[in-house]
């Protein structure tokens, strides 16, 4: 049976499960970056199986008023499709509206789209408003 807390993982475990994603292959964020980085957040969500190994994980980074980023989906690659993102998404959903957050944003793969539209996320036209800056 597997366990949800909001409470931050160890450095470790994020960066073992982080690396699962190929996010970081080239090294660029160090273990220490990134748990500086979750612990950032507004709201986490971790998923931990019968042994206490962190198997999935999800944040919020918000202003607390109205803008908030759905980031870091990650599930281990042991542990897909076995329905532990859907929860995650809906429970950080449930989140969002017990605190009153009316726009919840992210970004997707291409080709994972189709996933958050089952929660009612709505693409972005291709002329729509959005940039990025990578340095």
């Amino acid at each position: 049976m597997n366990s949800f807390s909001n409470d931050q993982p160890s450095s470790k475990a994020f960066y073992n499960l982080y690396q699962t994603t190929g996010w970081n292959d080239e090294g660029t964020y160090s273990e220490e970056q990134l748990f500086r980085a979750i612990g950032n957040s507004w709201h986490i969500l971790c998923v931990y199986n019968d042994n206490q190994q962190l198997i999935g994980f999800a944040r919020l980074i918000s202003d607390g008023v109205y803008q908030t980023f759905l980031c870091d989906l990650i599930i281990h690659p042991s542990c897909q499709h076995m329905g532990i993102g859907s929860e995650i998404v809906r429970r950080l959903i449930d989140y969002c509206r017990s605190q009153g957050m009316h726009w919840i944003q992210l970004s997707s793969a291409i080709g994972k789209q189709s996933f958050y539209e089952r929660f009612g996320f709505k693409r972005r036209p291709d002329e729509g408003p959005g940039m990025q800056l990578f340095l």
